[in-house]
């Protein structure tokens, strides 16, 4: 395995929270598709959204900084030029990983992510990533 193939499987097993920033309420998107995949495998979606109020039975918050909780990996359906700015959003609202997904790169967002301290993977897919390292997320019961 690569050292990116082992941040992948750290991130993967150690988050159990996922705040999604460009979740969507379309089930056509990606950015619906691969967040309620995940939350169908155990993992908790919290959806950032400016444009609607619940995305898989969810509420959903205007920005980064409107999560009532500490945010952990933050995955990234924007395009690349949105990138740095949400790179700076999520340094300041306490993330520690930042996740660009598939097609989504950005030199400037991987500086500001690194510079603090966050864990970094671009122009990946959680939804491939999880099936080819094959980790599954179990919730606890309530």
């Amino acid at each position: 395995m690569t050292a990116t193939d082992d941040l992948i499987e750290k991130i993967l097993r150690e988050y159990d929270t996922i705040t999604v920033v460009g979740a969507s309420a379309d089930p056509a998107k990606a950015a619906h598709d691969v967040p309620a995949y995940m939350q169908h495998r155990g993992w908790r979606i919290i959806p950032v959204n400016p444009h609607t109020d619940r995305i898989f039975g969810e509420p959903v918050y205007r920005t980064l900084a409107d999560v009532p909780e500490q945010v952990g990996l933050v995955d990234v359906f924007r395009p690349s030029e949105q990138t740095p700015e949400i790179a700076r959003q999520a340094v300041a609202a306490g993330a520690t990983a930042l996740w660009l997904q598939l097609g989504i790169r950005s030199e400037e967002a991987r500086e500001i992510a690194e510079s603090a301290g966050l864990a970094y993977i671009e122009d990946r897919c959680l939804i491939i990533e999880q099936k080819r390292l094959r980790i599954v997320r179990r919730r606890a019961e309530a």
